[in-house]
């Protein structure tokens, strides 16, 4: 079995090969696109080979097999397939009926194009049609792009090329081991960096999401999350994975996202991590301008989640160009709309008017949210008096490929007790370089989540902010005014550095510890 570091590596220095001078972020949709349709082309193979009580055959017999039994029992075949996935790829559609045509010559681009279209007419008539709908659509996936070549030969040549890169990989085998869900988040955040600022629209550091995760999941009584900047989907797989296999399986996945390939590589991210079609709805549309989900039975209250996270667009200029009014139910708790030059509000109202009575909100904020004045201002003031706003967490600047400044996660609740302070985290420090960006290490994310979990404070990284507090700061909440950076300069010994041998100060510290030590080692005996 090929190792997670093997694959990623064969398949970030075959994608760094074949895409030539094609954009990184444009490269990735047709990359992960057609590795997703070998992922699904398996997965129908197994299915049939369970489904029919196959043993161990090569995969060209499974695929003769598969062909034979389809010409027999035709479409009660594909309902015995769908039932269990949700999905099927009819037998001439195979991806491995690809491969065989480039090994036989008689390869054409059409018939990869005629397949992706064909499995998406196949689900049409199924109760998951959205699911499926415009999966591979042209606006993810167009064969016809010149980026690919200038001409019809060469589009040929870079297609098929792309095509082997996943011939001989077993994509089930790779699932259920995980290799596949890890290499294919891996894909998505080297394309990001590769893509710089346009990567902001579909991913999200890794360290950043385990840290909104972990603290989602604290919450263990978890049935639905909701993204409603979805991006990548990864956000919400993250917390997913810090949950108990047994809330996994009822678990909710909801999302919205703007822009419509970023929109099809979230539902290839789900399917491809274990999530049934049934157990997702992601949506493709403006959050802002089009509020989603709605219950029309409870149009002032709204679809409640027991997890909000996500990971908007900093300080979107212009973003309410629908002309919504303060009367939207979103933003009536705010008695005011954020801006138009700058839309974090408006993104963390959403998210917070979507949010269950017992639930938590994680989001990605820039620190002006936490001083800026006018109606920004008076929004913090009224999170503040209602109590909602529970946690603030500094990061460090240099996370985001998309961003060189730092940010905060602030997290929100709507049931605190009564005169519950704001923990207020200063993790702005604690990072390692790893090329150009700053990377929190495991024991980062721990220390942080830790604290959010144990509200403890800890000097010149914690502190819990009173009502009073925060009044007297005239509901200012930039992190400084609460937290003082310890000085991180290491106190030098001078005449220790001149005449050697081991300074006083270290040896009362070494003796202070062993007695504690003592002390220790005797209540535990």
């Amino acid at each position: 079995m090929i190792t997670s570091e093997e694959i990623k590596s064969r398949l970030w220095d075959g994608a760094t090969e074949l895409r030539g001078s094609m954009d990184a972020s444009r490269y990735k949709d047709y990359m992960i696109g057609l590795m997703f349709y070998k992922f699904l082309s398996d997965k129908t193979l197994e299915t049939f080979r369970n489904t029919a009580g196959l043993g161990r055959i090569s995969e060209s017999e499974l695929v003769e097999e598969y062909t034979q039994n389809r010409e027999e029992l035709g479409e009660e075949l594909d309902k015995m397939i769908q039932q269990v996935l949700g999905y099927f790829v009819a037998p001439e559609y195979l991806y491995q009926k690809w491969v065989k045509d480039i090994n036989t010559g008689d390869f054409e681009v059409q018939k990869v194009t005629d397949s992706l279209n064909n499995f998406e007419k196949t689900i049409a008539v199924t109760g998951d049609s959205d699911d499926f709908k415009g999966l591979f659509s042209s606006s993810t996936l167009d064969l016809t792009d010149t980026a690919l070549g200038s001409n019809l030969n060469e589009r040929n040549k870079s297609i098929k090329a792309l095509i082997n890169l996943f011939a001989d990989l077993d994509m089930v085998a790779l699932q259920k081991s995980d290799v596949l869900g890890d290499a294919y988040e891996y894909l998505i955040g080297q394309f990001a960096m590769e893509s710089g600022k346009k990567a902001g629209e579909f991913y999200t550091p890794r360290q950043v999401s385990e840290i909104m995760a972990q603290i989602a999941a604290k919450n263990s009584n978890i049935q639905s999350i909701y993204d409603p900047t979805v991006g990548s989907g990864s956000l919400l797989l993250t917390v997913g994975k810090h949950l108990s296999k047994e809330v996994q399986k009822d678990l909710s996945y909801y999302g919205q996202e703007k822009n419509t390939a970023t929109y099809n590589l979230t539902r290839m991210n789900l399917l491809l991590h274990g999530v049934r079609p049934e157990k997702m709805t992601v949506r493709n549309a403006d959050t802002l301008s089009h509020d989603w989900p709605e219950d029309p039975s409870q149009a002032n209250v709204g679809v409640q989640f027991d997890a909000v996270v996500m990971n908007p667009p900093y300080s979107l200029k212009d973003w309410n160009k629908a002309g919504l009014k303060v009367s939207d139910p979103r933003f009536e708790i705010a008695g005011t709309l954020p801006p138009d030059s700058k839309g974090d509000f408006a993104f963390l109202l959403h998210g917070l008017f979507h949010l269950g009575t017992n639930g938590t909100m994680a989001i990605v904020l820039p620190h002006g949210v936490l001083f800026r004045g006018g109606s920004e201002g008076d929004i913090r003031q009224r999170l503040l008096e209602k109590n909602q706003i529970d946690t603030i967490i500094g990061l460090p600047s240099g996370m985001f490929t998309n961003t060189g400044i730092p940010v905060i996660v602030m997290v929100l609740k709507k049931n605190r007790p009564v005169g519950e302070p704001v923990l207020i985290i200063d993790a702005s420090r604690g990072f390692v370089k790893v090329g150009k960006q700053n990377v929190l290490q495991e024991k980062d994310i721990a220390k942080i989540v830790d604290t959010y979990s144990s509200r403890d404070e800890i000097e010149g990284y914690s502190h819990l902010a009173t009502h009073e507090e925060i009044i007297a700061n005239e509901w200012n909440m930039n992190i400084p005014r609460y937290v003082e950076a310890d000085n991180d300069e290491i106190a030098q010994d001078v005449d220790a550095h001149l005449y050697g041998g081991i300074p006083k100060s270290n040896i009362d510290e070494l003796f202070v510890l062993s007695k504690s030590v003592r002390i220790i080692i005797r209540s535990i005996a």
